[in-house]
């Protein structure tokens, strides 16, 4: 792998590139909040080849939204429940959106 390859990948949003202390650090939690995380199945790191967590800038992201939640008094399990299920919604809405264009079907209306 050349230096120019691991400086792309910095720009993929699934790339591991963050250990669990910096990713605590960056989202202003504990270490232990990106356990429970984890555990609730809404993130699951991957593992260096020395056994470390590393973390991805999109799982940051849920995370970021996770202690948002949290910090408003929803529990974690819940949050976790309700991040998932966020996630599932918005890739649904983009799968239907591409059929209805391939199909040539107008996008109906945003309700409100």
């Amino acid at each position: 792998m050349t230096a120019d390859d691991s400086f792309g990948r910095l720009d993929d949003d699934d790339y591991p590139a963050y250990t669990m202390g910096r990713a605590a650090e960056m989202l202003g939690t504990s270490q232990g909040f990106l356990r429970a995380i984890g555990e609730a199945r809404l993130i699951t790191p991957l593992r260096s080849e020395g056994g470390h967590r590393r973390y991805s800038r999109y799982q940051l992201r849920l995370a970021a939204r996770a202690r948002e939640l949290v910090d408003q008094g929803t529990p974690i399990e819940a949050a976790c429940r309700i991040i998932i299920l966020e996630d599932q919604l918005e890739e649904a809405q983009r799968i239907n959106e591409e059929y209805r264009r391939a199909a040539g079907t107008p996008t109906p209306p945003a309700s409100t």
